[in-house]
């Protein structure tokens, strides 16, 4: 009879130890074994940075040929002015070395003279480096580009003299005639001077007393 009370008791530790184990299976069952359902993806639409565009305020180059630059040259009427024109290229380093030189000179005689510059650059460039160039030198004279398959021919029509170089400057009094070429860059105080020449007294004393002050 205590055997038989013994092994009942044993029995009944087996019993409740193995109810436990299932019970502890189930529950962590239930806390850990399920799987969790994922967290709805929310799609946040992104926003395209705004186009930030920057308009350049290029100056306007005007292509012209041979024919066009003669017709420039003319120095008609009673009111005709001095002429003074600059050929330069873009690739050219004395004539970007010069051209503040220039740009001062416009700015001094602006009403004195007709002042021009003719860009010896390849045509693609009308709309590219030729203005990107002159708005950084803020300048503000009228600006042309020779389109022509002999530039010697062509600025023959305004002087012989042209030996091919750049940058190659050209001053015309008021009748059309050449009084001064220079070949290369410019010597600003003789540029000045030539100018004084082709002008009447009393502007060129103006032109003087301004630059004096």
């Amino acid at each position: 009879m205590k055997k038989n009370s013994i092994n009942w008791a044993r029995m009944k530790n087996i019993l409740l130890f193995g109810f436990v184990i299932i019970f502890a299976q189930v529950l962590v069952t239930e806390t850990f074994g399920q799987k969790q359902k994922p967290k709805p993806r929310t799609s946040v639409k992104k926003t395209p940075p705004k186009a930030t565009a920057t308009v350049l305020n290029l100056p306007k180059v005007t292509q012209i040929d041979e024919a066009a630059l003669k017709n420039l040259l003319k120095r008609d009427g009673e009111m005709s002015k001095p002429l003074l024109i600059n050929f330069w290229a873009t690739w050219c380093d004395p004539c970007r070395e010069e051209f503040p030189e220039l740009v001062k000179i416009d700015a001094d005689y602006k009403g004195k003279i007709d002042f021009i510059t003719i860009s010896l650059d390849d045509s693609a460039e009308i709309n590219r480096e030729v203005p990107k160039f002159l708005v950084n030198m803020k300048a503000e004279m009228p600006a042309y580009l020779l389109k022509t398959d002999n530039e010697e021919a062509a600025i023959a029509s305004v002087t012989k003299d042209w030996q091919g170089g750049l940058p190659f400057t050209v001053l015309l009094n008021e009748k059309g005639e050449v009084v001064y070429i220079r070949q290369g860059k410019i010597k600003p105080e003789i540029v000045r001077g030539e100018i004084d020449k082709t002008l009447p007294i009393e502007a060129a004393k103006q032109i003087q007393n301004t630059k004096a002050n």
